[in-house]
């Protein structure tokens, strides 16, 4: 079989999961990032439990968006390979997703909280609170487990690809946070965000809150993003 997807989409899902444990986000395996092709009808991801010391292009798994098939790789795709796709089939603005287990998102994950807009540094990625789902139920856990995880990000998000633009990530309820983006790459980055903002959002509650006026918040998300955004220079590294 010849290759479904080009160098360049396998490279860069690789450097996401490569910078996974760079960056902190994982123990072990603990973690993902895939990337879509869409005209393909497919996306690429990590191999369930191989170790990133070890990972290359050749360990990625092509995966087919429309049922879920292995259409290209001797290893198994990741365990939450259906979250990915369901989130996917979804949201059609998503180009790539992360899902990690690190700290400080997990511990809001576990009690069942979202991580609340205490700062500008959160609001420059997320226009708003990062929101925390349901609980899966007994029957949801018992068939199509990992599918049902990504159903309750998009019940929670209510099926609006808008919405899903403007805050790129969610906590599944007692289990850990997936962010998505344009790309991988930028899956990736929104996972780093989460992570950050988690940490400063525990040292803010244990300080005491005080609420930043909505305004300043507004302003540092569409400083970045929208039609409006003035911030980088685009083409520029």
């Amino acid at each position: 079989m010849g290759k479904t997807v080009s160098d360049e989409l396998r490279h860069e899902v690789l450097r996401a999961n490569l910078r996974i444990p760079e960056a902190g986000l994982a123990t072990l395996t603990w973690g993902n990032v895939s990337g879509v092709d869409r005209d393909a009808g497919v996306f690429v991801i990590k191999p369930s439990g191989v170790s990133y010391d070890v990972l290359g292009e050749e360990h990625l798994v092509v995966v087919a968006l429309e049922d879920g098939r292995v259409v290209e790789g001797d290893l198994r795709p990741s365990t939450d390979t259906e979250t990915h796709r369901s989130l996917y089939r979804a949201f059609p603005s998503i180009g790539g997703i992360t899902h990690t287990h690190s700290t400080h998102a997990v511990a809001f994950a576990q009690a069942c909280r979202s991580i609340p807009v205490l700062g500008t540094t959160h609001a420059d990625t997320f226009n708003g609170p990062v929101p925390v789902t349901a609980a899966l139920t007994a029957q949801q856990c018992a068939e199509d487990y990992e599918y049902n995880t990504g159903q309750v990000i998009v019940d929670l998000l209510g099926g609006d690809d808008a919405r899903a633009r403007e805050v790129p990530g969610a906590l599944v309820a007692h289990h850990g946070p997936f962010t998505w983006g344009a790309d991988a790459t930028k899956s990736l980055e929104h996972a780093v965000v989460c992570e950050a903002v988690a940490e400063m959002a525990l040292h803010t509650l244990a300080l005491g809150t005080v609420v930043p006026p909505q305004h300043l918040l507004d302003r540092h998300f569409t400083r970045k993003h929208g039609p409006g955004a003035y911030y980088g220079n685009p083409g520029r590294v």
